[in-house]
């Protein structure tokens, strides 16, 4: 489906408001616009909210009847299960192009206008004004909720500059509007909602009932028509008491968000989302590598082990792992591929199991122990990481080699011979001391490789995981001193 935010098509060509009522062009309110276009979509068959993965049958359903009923709606969830992805979906339910007022702060329609200065241009010009076209990306704004918002940022203030040109502070159009008026017509969302003062709120509680704004102690009418998203964690959400009771009551539906329930969510997610072809299309003279190729197994033990952290013990369940955490594991392995590549000379990157605990310092910034206290013990975490890795590493392996004959390659040991790997050993390296291995093709098939697609660096990824694997169900032992590791009986 097209991205909301890139243009499909070309905007329809400035107009004229007589010529726009001349087709029979009506002000429909946004909500009854993305209502429309959401019922198009489920009569289509075609997905409402695209690039979703993993709430399908879960958030995606209530979303969609909270947009059917015109209702506006928070999400609750940790961080990192994507509420901020979801609600900038949401834009791709408005429609491409809409009719403005040229020159209109508050995108007005040009069939209902409610601005002062907008009564006055129709007034002025009659059908002879000037009506141009705004795409949906245009219709959208947010603000992440901090302490120091203010009233100014969100609604607005007195423009000093208007009022020393000689308006008085009463006069409408002295008013420097915020972010929710310039988003009239669109859709508004509020990130972190339990962070905004509560006198914020209040404001905020003005616009969306009330329909008029205060500002300096002057009321402004002001019917904007506008859908407010808003996400908040469920702990500040329900137990830090910092949303005025009122507001909570205003939002027609509350809607949880939650981490990729199935694995083969968790690993899709992982494949959507994580950036591992920046090397596609480089310059010629950069080291003309391939783009970097992860192996489905790894891309599996990532995602096993980002869900193991999320259940452990010792990581605090009120933060949540974000999807964030495995999205960037998958790059940094990748980019210790391209790394190892880059310093052997080979010209295809492919990652391998040894490439793994390169997550670890990388990642450990985004997990807060549950036991870290004020003088957390890094060691003590770095160890917690490490033992869930290699505990995602054992379940993946035994979920795609469970009834595999590796009697073949471990039978290569049993004359004292050993194997040495590292993250700087090149895979015909790898290759070279094991000579032919029995059963390959079928360790390949086990480890997603496709029939035709077999590589020598693919080879060595998959025999790399079997020998990890034989280690880790203790039927091969394993020296690691640095970067050297070395298999062996």
């Amino acid at each position: 489906m097209t991205d909301p935010g890139t243009p499909a098509s070309a905007p329809p060509a400035p107009t004229t408001l007589g010529e726009l009522r001349s087709t029979g062009a009506t002000a429909r309110p946004v909500k009854a616009e993305i209502r429309a276009n959401l019922l198009a979509r489920l009569g289509a068959g075609e997905p409402t909210l695209p690039g979703m993965v993993g709430f399908e049958d879960t958030v995606v359903p209530e979303v969609e009847r909270a947009l059917i009923a015109g209702h506006d709606l928070v999400l609750l969830g940790e961080r990192g299960q994507g509420k901020t992805r979801l609600i900038r979906t949401l834009v791709g339910l408005l429609d491409e192009w809409t009719p403005v007022l040229v020159g209109s702060e508050l995108n007005e329609h040009p069939l209902q206008p409610i601005s002062v200065w907008a009564h006055r241009q129709i007034a002025e010009h009659g059908d002879a004004t000037p009506v141009g076209w705004l795409h949906r990306s245009d219709r959208f704004g947010e603000k992440l909720a901090t302490p120091d918002t203010s009233v100014g940022d969100l609604i607005g203030d007195v423009d000093p500059i208007k009022v020393a040109e000689g308006r008085t502070l009463g006069d409408p159009e002295t008013v420097h509007y915020g972010l929710v008026p310039r988003t009239n017509r669109g859709i508004f969302s509020v990130n972190e909602l339990p962070d905004l003062a509560e006198r914020i709120q209040v404001a905020l509680l003005n616009v969306l009932e009330e329909r008029d704004i205060q500002i300096r102690g002057y009321r402004v009418r002001l019917p904007l028509d506008l859908l407010l998203v808003a996400s908040a964690n469920p702990e500040d959400y329900t137990n830090r008491g910092r949303i005025i009771t009122p507001l909570k009551d205003r939002f027609g539906a509350e809607v949880r968000t939650h981490y990729p329930i199935e694995l083969a969510d968790e690993i899709r997610l992982l494949h959507q989302e994580a950036h591992t072809s920046w090397l596609a299309g480089g310059r010629p003279g950069d080291g003309q590598l391939d783009t970097p190729l992860v192996p489905e197994h790894l891309a599996e033990i990532v995602a096993r082990f980002a869900r193991l952290v999320r259940e452990s013990s010792h990581v605090d369940q009120r933060s949540g792992v974000s999807a964030r955490f495995a999205i960037a594991g998958l790059e940094t392995v990748a980019a210790s591929a391209v790394r190892r590549a880059a310093v052997a000379g080979e010209t295809r990157p492919v990652a391998r199991v040894v490439d793994l605990p390169s997550i670890v310092p990388a990642s450990r910034g985004k997990v807060e122990f549950a036991d870290a206290g004020s003088d957390p013990d890094d060691e003590r975490e770095l160890e917690v990481l490490e033992h869930l890795l290699r505990q995602a590493t054992a379940q993946t392996f035994r979920a795609r080699c469970a009834g595999l004959d590796l009697t073949g390659l471990q039978e290569h040991f049993t004359g004292g011979e050993t194997v040495e790997s590292g993250e700087l050993v090149p895979a015909a390296a790898l290759m070279g001391q094991l000579g032919t291995i029995p059963r390959l093709a079928e360790l390949l098939g086990r480890v997603g490789v496709p029939e035709g697609e077999q590589s020598a660096e693919q080879a060595a990824a998959a025999v790399e995981f079997a020998l990890e694997g034989l280690y880790l169900t203790r039927r091969l032992a394993k020296d690691t001193d640095g970067i050297r590791t070395v298999y062996g009986a």
